[in-house]
């Protein structure tokens, strides 16, 4: 003999499917739109044991934000490496709404439930943040059912990942957080837009060396110079870049004696030709600085206390 009751059951399959659909017409009434963005790994560095990551798609869903009072976490903090935003927030989700996206055809969602280290972009405050922890057991069996997925999440720091979504307020993260190299190109005659990829060929050595490609996206470019034909005079721009890679895997940048920049899209050249690399030397080129961070200082003054060009760190100091 049951020692429950044996005429009431909480498991009854048409009281959890309403109690299914109840939570995700509340999610829809009360949630936000997010776009839910999936993390794929390039490469694996063996060293620190991280991954490369990129991120090709997102993908709409509706989330409900269980901070009421606003966002949890540490908050702002002014420290001696700049200001850091320590936000935290809890993201509610229905299984079935999420199982609806990994049903979609030819998309990049492998998992049948939400993943660590995925990325949720909220555009109500147009942030951008990494889930630490799924918790999937919250509201606890309520009809013995488990409806939804608790997402704690952090704002999320960018550290060189790749954005190709497609979605320009997305891949901006990319743009704005990247290590940016600036050129100063010259002689063309138009100019480039944020996301443009583009190319140098670049000869080691004797005709006979294979060629080494750089390729590099566009973050920002500025016109300094306007052409003046009557004078000898030819445009002149500078060109800021981000994911400087090269082919054979070593750290490159371009190159002032190689040659004009082509469009990797098509192969076409821009018309342009690099005529010079900014330095650190050359901060307000370099790398454009946050009011409260003193990257460029210190890595400028260092330079007169540490031998950076030591290329065995084993080994004894100079």
């Amino acid at each position: 003999m049951a020692p429950t009751n044996v005429f009431f059951s909480p498991a009854v399959r048409t009281e959890q499917n309403l109690y299914e659909d109840l939570i995700i017409e509340g999610l829809r009434l009360y949630g936000q739109d997010v776009l839910y963005i999936p993390r794929s790994s390039i490469t694996t560095d063996e060293i620190l044991n991280e991954d490369y990551s990129q991120f090709e798609s997102a993908y709409q869903v509706e989330m409900y934000i269980a901070n009421t009072d606003g966002f949890e976490g540490d908050g702002n903090l002014l420290s001696k490496f700049g200001l850091e935003i320590r936000d935290q927030a809890t993201f509610i989700v229905a299984k079935r709404r999420f199982r609806q996206l990994v049903e979609i055809n030819q998309n990049a969602l492998a998992a049948e439930r939400p993943r660590e280290g995925d990325l949720i972009y909220l555009p109500l405050s147009n942030s951008m943040f990494e889930i630490k922890f799924v918790e999937h057991e919250q509201p606890f069996y309520r009809l013995s059912d488990l409806p939804t997925y608790e997402l704690q999440c952090e704002l999320f720091e960018y550290t060189s990942e790749r954005f190709e979504t497609g979605i320009g307020s997305i891949d901006d993260f990319e743009r704005d957080g990247a290590t940016r190299t600036v050129i100063e190109i010259t002689g063309g005659t138009t100019g480039f837009a944020a996301g443009d990829k583009v190319y140098q060929v670049i000869q080691q050595g004797s005709s006979d060396a294979e060629e080494i490609i750089v390729t590099a996206e566009v973050a920002d470019f500025v016109s300094t110079r306007d052409a003046e034909p009557s004078q000898g005079i030819t445009r002149q721009g500078d060109l800021t870049l981000v994911q400087v890679a090269s082919s054979d895997g070593e750290v490159r940048t371009m190159n002032t004696d190689s040659g004009n920049l082509f469009y990797e899209e098509d192969d076409t050249d821009t018309g342009w030709e690099v005529t010079k690399i900014y330095d650190l030397g050359d901060v307000d080129k370099y790398i454009p600085e946050d009011t409260f961070a003193d990257n460029s200082r210190f890595e400028v003054e260092g330079d007169d206390i540490i031998d950076f060009s030591e290329i065995n760190p084993f080994g004894e100091p100079r």
